[in-house]
């Protein structure tokens, strides 16, 4: 009788872990083919993905009186070279921080500038659209006056790898802290103040396109983070549109991630030097 009550239990324990094995099965597959069939629901998965934080260290950082869970000394100087000209200026600070000293117009040099004509913009029934050159392999517009003018990552990255810096996307919070954490600055693209943006389409002169900002386009440096928010060099400094802003400051972990995310999270983990 007592063998017979455990294979009786054997038998119950291996159907139900069948059972759950099914059901997690079909659970995933049903999700999957949400994903699959609506984009909506895709991006959310994609926004919640970027927000995903990674392990934070043991060891804390302190600058200041403000604990960090990772923070890296970055170089800065007064005032961006020209208005429009942000990522090269951003770009600086790396390059800077890891001992080359690069001026706007030479990396203007090396990322190349788009020849098609000087970008524009029209308003549509479906928002805004700006017509431009080439921004995944080229500059776009005259930084010195066109408030469209810019370019990605993909472009820029052309700045650091000519000096050997080995250089990783960003496009996620997770991978934003490991890079912290592995002692390396990351380069994005964001808002002026990560402050709220009208949406645009950016139109290159062979038809594909991707989802900007419009009027406030910027680019800076991530140098460190810790639970509440990251701690960012921004070398545009004080202007007309705030007197106040500072070359160093902290912004929300909910602020800072709608801000890339309008940027299509573009970001670019560069290592120093010997790495």
């Amino acid at each position: 009788m007592k063998n017979l009550i455990t294979r009786s239990r054997s038998l119950f324990a291996i159907v139900t872990f069948s059972v759950a094995l099914l059901l997690g099965w079909a659970t995933s597959s049903t999700y999957a083919a949400q994903i699959a069939s609506s984009p909506a629901t895709a991006y959310r998965v994609m926004q919640a993905q970027a927000a995903q934080p990674t392990v934070a260290p043991q060891r804390k950082v302190v600058v200041n009186g403000r604990t960090y869970d990772a923070y890296l000394t970055a170089a800065t100087k007064k005032k961006q070279a020209y208005q429009y000209s942000c990522e090269f200026d951003a770009a600086w600070v790396v390059l800077k921080t890891y001992g080359f000293d690069m001026s706007v117009e030479r990396q203007a040099e090396i990322v190349g500038v788009d020849k098609s004509g000087e970008p524009y913009y029209r308003q549509t029934k479906q928002g805004a659209v700006i017509y431009g050159g080439n921004v995944t392999t080229s500059f776009s517009g005259d930084y010195k006056k066109n408030f469209l003018a810019r370019s990605t990552g993909a472009a820029m990255r052309k700045v650091f790898e000519h000096h050997g810096l080995k250089v990783t996307p960003v496009n996620g919070r997770a991978g934003l802290e490991a890079a912290l954490l592995r002692g390396e600055l990351v380069w994005i693209k964001t808002t002026v103040d990560f402050k709220a943006w009208r949406p645009a389409t950016w139109v290159m002169p062979d038809g594909r396109s991707y989802k900007t900002v419009l009027g406030n386009d910027h680019a800076a440096v991530v140098i460190g983070f810790n639970k509440t928010g990251v701690v960012i060099r921004d070398v545009l400094g004080p202007t007309s549109t705030n007197r106040q802003r500072r070359y160093e400051y902290e912004v929300t972990w909910p602020t800072f991630l709608a801000a890339w995310g309008a940027q299509q999270y573009d970001g670019l983990a560069v290592a120093p030097p010997s790495r």
